[in-house]
């Protein structure tokens, strides 16, 4: 269950209806008795409810210490009523000062939003540079439009049963990626073809992986980074599309054997259908940040303590995994810029990222590797060290990725919304042939690039 959702369009009428219904939106307001001034902020409505107890009393806390009074709203992505939302403010040209933005949101919006270099040169001052993904996302014209942020930015790499994984694929998780800075030679062995090794294997004992072929996000990210890892470029960095290349056709070759393997009806996978598989045992692996695992404690704690998060499989051009960021901006027609701009770079500090990653049980992934030492990921469990290898470090050897990188922004989010990676391995799975995927995949990519 993917905590972000993204959309290919909103209709004006939805717009319309979510202006209309924004004055209900639940508000924190935090007042000081001298407000000097008033700045107001959109987060996103996290999943895990403690995210947003921590984050209130940090902004309670600012605003009382600056004498500002804040209005503090907390929109979930349920039914995307944030991009809904976003959208609604950004034709508006009137709405909170600061906006949560998922993934492509600051760049489908970069026109409306205020230039956050001075922002950015204070916190990568402090705490050093944020990785390629982000910078790709999010700074526009070589501007910085937005703030990578914690609250909201997940992996998604695999999360395996241990026992499942260890007793009909003979693969030890656990040794592979032990929950303490150590490259292992375990870890080298663990390839696409072990990958593919592993779900034949499991889906004959009757735990198939539960990766989905659908177009929502969670198959999206999967399918992106396996064709990261042969190094297949739908379309590339200056905007030519290079579907039919040799390395489109590998990846699809090795696709034909992988998606013999997925569930049978993996084509209609949502983003809650992984997680529902863990849950209810019926899976021994799913691409997905910590929340399944975290929902199993709850409801099925003899799942939870056999699960361990660990990073993607190796392809011929190298080990990629999903990355899904938030990011925080401020309208270009915002009433308090500055108070906007210094809260983000207050709410960025690194005891007050920690604060919130502690409450979230590590599922917030900070953007800066200056902060990946927080010791929640190494003691949360059951197991102990189930999340340690879940953020990435330098000992994993594997870069951060979003389906559809290098093309061209505007290029990629057609090709994310649209689903087209998972879409070109689903007509495997019906039975197409490479050839016939091939020229789907340049019709729709000859839409994308008109």
């Amino acid at each position: 269950m993917t905590k972000t959702t993204e959309t290919a369009g909103t209709t004006r009428r939805k717009v319309l209806k979510l202006a209309a219904a924004s004055a209900a939106l639940p508000l924190v307001h935090i007042r000081s008795g001298r407000a000097a001034g008033k700045v107001s902020i959109a987060f996103w409505d996290h999943w895990v409810p403690a995210g947003n107890d921590v984050m209130k009393k940090q902004v309670e806390a600012w605003g009382a210490k600056n004498q500002v009074e804040v209005q503090a709203d907390f929109v979930t992505s349920i039914g995307n009523k944030n991009l809904l939302t976003i959208a609604a403010e950004a034709q508006a040209k009137t709405g909170h000062d600061v906006m949560a933005f998922p993934t492509w949101e600051v760049l489908n919006n970069a026109e409306n939003l205020e230039a956050l270099d001075d922002v950015m040169k204070t916190l990568t001052g402090q705490y050093g540079p944020v990785n390629g993904v982000c910078n790709y996302l999010a700074k526009v014209k070589g501007s910085w439009r937005a703030v990578p942020t914690s609250s909201g930015t997940q992996y998604k790499g695999p999360c395996g049963r241990i026992s499942l994984l260890k007793q009909h694929a003979g693969l030890d998780i656990q040794a592979m990626y032990p929950a303490k800075p150590e490259h292992t030679k375990a870890s080298d062995d663990w390839t696409w073809d072990a990958h593919l090794k592993a779900a034949e294997d499991l889906k004959k004992a009757g735990f198939p992986f539960a990766i989905g072929l659908g177009t929502t996000s969670d198959s999206v990210d999967t399918a992106g980074t396996l064709f990261a890892a042969f190094g297949a470029e739908l379309v590339d960095k200056d905007g030519t599309i290079t579907v039919k290349s040799d390395k489109v056709r590998q990846v699809l070759e090795f696709g034909q054997k992988l998606v013999k393997a997925l569930p049978d009806d993996a084509v209609s996978f949502d983003d809650a259908s992984n997680n529902r598989a863990l849950i209810a045992g019926k899976s021994a692996l799913i691409w997905n940040p910590p929340s399944a695992w975290a929902v199993a404690k709850r409801d099925a704690p003899q799942i939870a303590e056999d699960c361990w998060s660990f990073p993607a499989p190796k392809g011929p051009a190298g080990r990629f995994e999903p990355y899904l960021p938030f990011f925080w901006g401020v309208w270009s027609f915002a009433k308090n810029k500055s108070a906007g701009k210094e809260l983000i770079i207050a709410l960025m500090q690194r005891d007050q990222v920690q604060q919130r990653c502690d409450a979230v049980v590590g599922y917030d992934v900070p953007p800066f590797d200056s902060m990946l030492d927080f010791k929640v990921w190494q003691e949360a469990g059951p197991p102990v060290g189930t999340v340690y290898n879940y953020p990435l470090r330098p000992f994993h050897q594997t870069k951060a990725h979003i389906a559809a990188l290098p093309a061209p922004p505007d290029i990629a989010v057609q090709i994310y919304n649209r689903g087209t990676m998972p879409t070109m391995l689903a007509k495997l799975k019906s039975g197409q042939s490479i050839d016939q995927v091939i020229a789907w995949a340049n019709d729709e990519l000859e839409g994308f690039t008109r």
